[in-house]
């Protein structure tokens, strides 16, 4: 060691020597620490993942897309209809004459031609008089537009009655289904009272379907439109019952079984009584007995019948059944998750209403299988199917699957439906042949005095109407005859006598209404002095080739 104390040592071995209280202080420095680390704010946050991507509460966008969808389907039908080409059909021309006829007698108290209440199938002061008014303004073409406007609104009650039972999906579906059928195609464009009385069972089925959450009260706004349907065609009545069981179905889960029950019985006991007071106040017993309750029996086969029901309504009526049977498997419809904190329906509920909507569709087939005739059977059809739409548009959803997984499926069953409406369409409004050429030879021959035989008097009575009346045309279904001797005669032997007389000024036949009449009549007047041969004029129809047989009576 130094005199001054200081130590030789390296500077890693020295040990500091103790620090006295008066020793100088070299260094005056605090060391003060570094703060704590403090975790950086996140840039973002994650929000909390709902549990569905969409919202099932009904919006503007969503509806005009529906709409829009909707309107599309219905211009489709429109365009359908209107395709389709041809002259008055028989039944066509014998409710708008029928309905001048009608409008003459109320305004002037011109005697009718004929007591058409006693064989119409429908009430002649109802669709007959209102389609005869639009036939005078705009012609057989607005008569068949007036059709078209109803099959159309018919098309848009479905809609929204298949979206209160089930859902926007599902009814667009039905409406799509149902406006491509045949029977939607040709009463679209068909002037008989078939149109008006399904739309008005369909204006009642909404009724009793929009008011499932009102007072039991509120379903009697169904009864006087359900009493009009049937009105204007008796048999509508064989839909009322499923009308009642939509009364009772749609109000049973929200207002519970006793307001269920009185809504029934209020709508039974209104519309049974309505019927009844109309049918003591007015004539029409006698033609709801001829030709609904005791009409007569025709001689087609029950195989025959199913294959033609299977043909024009089989492809629907299965996309019904597989939409019932999937709807009582499970029945919810929203493919939100949020759907299932809603209550649904119970099975037995969805069974009953699976059966109730499934078998209205096969009311019309067993009817004619019954009646053993095809007659009217594609437009009964329609009514029935009507009814089952709503099941066929569940059906068309399923198939699909959840998010359009499938849709595909979707459009080869509509494309099945589409093709097969309009040939079948085409088919039926061919059936019958173009009267234009017949009714332009016979013009110069008709009067309002003489006296004539057709197989279709209606048509020339309904183009010729400013010269001849209905009274003077006698059909080959059932004659009447009292010779010049004061001999009476009926039948077949009618049609001989009065030919061989030469109690006709003209005869048209056409081979196809009533071929063995037609025969019958034409062996009477071959080598018959009274008549000579005016024209054979041919034809073309769906079932192929025809002519028309035109005699005029010579003279005396």
């Amino acid at each position: 060691m130094n005199a001054g104390g200081a130590s030789f040592l390296p500077e890693p071995f020295r040990v500091p020597s103790p620090r006295r209280p008066d020793d100088e202080t070299y260094a005056l420095r605090t060391v003060t620490p570094p703060p704590a680390a403090v975790a950086p704010e996140p840039g973002y946050e994650i929000p909390e993942t709902p549990e569905a991507g969409w919202d099932m509460a009904a919006s503007g966008r969503r509806a005009w897309v529906s709409r829009g969808v909707l309107f599309l389907i219905m211009a489709i039908q429109a365009v359908l209809s209107l395709r389709l080409s041809n002259t008055a059909f028989q039944d066509e021309a014998l409710y708008l004459t029928a309905g001048h006829a009608e409008i003459a007698h109320l305004l002037h108290g011109t005697p009718l031609p004929k007591d058409y209440a006693a064989y119409f199938s429908g009430s002649p002061q109802l669709y007959p008089v209102l389609a005869a008014v639009v036939d005078g303004r705009f012609g057989l073409a607005g008569a068949r537009s007036l059709s078209l406007v109803l099959m159309l609104c018919t098309t848009g009650l479905l809609y929204t009655i298949t979206r209160r039972l089930f859902s926007e999906r599902a009814a667009l579906a039905a409406a799509g289904l149902f406006a491509v059928m045949q029977s939607t195609i040709v009463m679209g464009h068909y002037a008989t009272y078939d149109a008006m009385a399904l739309f008005l069972l369909a204006v009642a089925t909404w009724i009793v379907v929009r008011t499932d959450r009102l007072p039991a009260v509120a379903v009697l706004l169904a009864t006087p439109v359900a009493v009009l349907a049937v009105g204007v065609k008796y048999a509508s009545a064989l839909y009322l019952p499923t009308i009642l069981g939509l009364a009772l179905l749609t109000a049973w889960p929200r207002r519970g079984a006793g307001s269920a029950i009185l809504r029934v019985l209020l709508l039974a006991l209104s519309t049974g009584g309505l019927l009844a007071a109309g049918a003591h106040a007015t004539d029409l017993l006698a033609g709801v007995q001829q030709t609904t309750t005791n009409r007569v029996h025709g001689s087609d086969g029950t195989r025959y019948l199913l294959e033609q029901s299977a043909e024009w309504g089989g492809l629907m009526f299965l996309t019904a059944v597989g939409g019932a049977v999937s709807y009582v498997w499970r029945s919810r419809l929203n493919e939100s998750p949020l759907a299932r904190r809603l209550g649904n329906p119970g099975r037995s509920w969805r069974v009953l209403l699976g059966l109730l909507l499934c078998g209205t569709a096969l009311l019309a087939p067993a009817y004619q299988i019954h009646l053993a005739t095809v007659v009217s059977l594609f437009k009964h059809i329609g009514f029935g199917l009507f009814f089952a739409a709503p099941m066929a548009g569940v059906g068309v959803t399923r198939l699909i699957g959840a998010h359009f997984r499938h849709p595909q499926l979707g459009i080869l069953l509509w494309t099945t439906a589409l093709c097969l409406g309009i040939q079948q369409a085409d088919w039926r409004f061919g059936l019958w042949p173009d009267s234009t050429r017949m009714i332009r030879t016979i013009s110069p021959r008709v009067d309002a005095e003489g006296r004539y035989l057709s197989s279709t008097p209606e048509v020339p009575a309904y183009y010729l109407r400013g010269k001849t009346s209905h009274r003077q045309w006698q059909s080959v279904f059932g004659m009447e005859y009292k010779d010049r001797k004061g001999g009476y005669h009926a039948g077949d032997d009618a049609y001989r006598s009065a030919v061989r007389d030469g109690a006709f000024d003209l005869i048209v036949l056409d081979g196809l209404t009533n071929p063995r009449v037609d025969d019958i009549v034409a062996a009477a007047v071959r080598g018959n002095a009274h008549y000579r041969l005016l024209g054979a004029l041919p034809f073309r129809n769906s079932a192929g080739t025809g002519r028309y047989r035109i005699w005029v009576r010579t003279a005396h």
